[in-house]
C-alpha cells in the first residue's frame, strides 16, 4: 500500500476530534437525538459551556465530518455524521481475525435501528 492509500491517517484525526470530553460529549448526545438532532443552543445547553467554545468544538467535529450542519433561519441545526461513524467502525474491523483478511461488519453496524445507511 502506498502512503496515498494508506487510511491510518485520515481516522488518525478523526479519533483525535473525539479525544476530548467535550467533542465526545457532544457526539453523544446528537446520537441520542438522531435522525432529528439539536440546534448549538440546546447543546450550548446541555453542557454548560461558552458558546464560543462550543463552536470551535462543532466546527473541528464538523472538520472530520463528524457532525453535520444545517442553517434554519438564523439558528444552526447539528446532526451526527452516522455514515462517517459507520466507516469509522468499518475501518477498525477491516482486518478483525487475520491480517490482510478483510471480514463483514454484519451486526456491528445495525447496533442502532435509526443508523441506517444512506442517512
Amino acid at each position: 500500500m502506498n502512503a496515498a492509500d494508506d487510511p491510518v491517517p485520515r481516522y488518525a484525526d478523526v479519533f483525535a476530534a473525539l479525544g476530548t470530553e467535550p467533542r465526545l460529549r457532544i457526539l453523544r448526545l446528537l446520537l441520542a437525538a438522531h435522525p432529528g438532532g439539536l440546534y448549538a443552543g440546546d447543546l450550548q445547553t446541555a453542557l454548560q459551556i461558552p458558546p464560543s467554545t462550543l463552536s470551535h468544538h462543532l466546527e473541528k467535529l464538523r472538520h472530520e465530518r463528524l457532525v453535520t450542519v444545517r442553517r434554519k433561519g438564523t439558528f444552526h441545526l447539528y446532526t451526527a455524521n452516522t455514515e462517517t461513524l459507520r466507516e469509522v467502525v468499518t475501518f477498525l474491523y477491516s482486518q478483525c481475525c487475520g491480517r490482510g483478511r478483510q471480514t463483514g461488519l454484519g451486526d456491528v453496524t445495525q447496533l442502532c435501528e435509526c443508523a441506517q445507511p444512506g442517512e
